[in-house]
């Protein structure tokens, strides 16, 4: 015996972390509960949600990207291969340049799992960016997302 309870037993000791089986879990499968976990860490970074920002209204060279932040060109890919990873983007490469694209349904998995929360209302894509441009000013980004040639208002 290696002294840890079985996690299912009644004789767990007081103070061990219990289990919790989401219950939507087996439904969905543990590919989709990582795809929402990439999700969620992705746009767990100020910067990640600022290039998403400066995506909404064309695709960009990972170069203008780049341009756009006080980071390396290496430290903005790494953020671009996170969105990437978790599907909020898409890179191809056009002849010796590589664009990002942003990919609008990415988000639509997370949206169903927080909408079975019954709090939220369907997602209005201008209210959206409205959150994406306050978050990017909030953190500072706003001078980089205008110099990027992204209009701070909609048209």
């Amino acid at each position: 015996m290696n002294g840890r309870a079985d996690p299912g037993s009644a004789g767990t000791r007081p103070g061990a972390r219990k289990r919790v089986d989401f219950p939507d879990a087996p439904s969905r499968g543990v590919r989709a509960e990582s795809a929402l976990d990439a999700i969620f860490s992705a746009l767990a970074h100020r910067t990640r949600r600022a290039i998403l920002a400066l995506l909404l209204e064309d695709d960009m060279a990972v170069t203008d990207v780049a341009n756009s932040f006080p980071a390396s060109l290496s430290a903005v890919s790494k953020h671009l291969r996170i969105l990437e990873q978790a599907g909020l983007i898409t890179q191809e490469r056009r002849g010796r340049v590589i664009w990002c694209n942003l990919e609008p349904d990415a988000l639509g998995d997370a949206l169903v799992w927080m909408r079975s929360f019954g709090q939220l209302d369907p997602v209005d894509l201008d209210e959206f960016e409205k959150f994406l441009r306050g978050a990017a000013e909030r953190d500072g980004f706003a001078p980089e997302i205008e110099a990027a040639g992204v209009p701070s208002q909609p048209d």
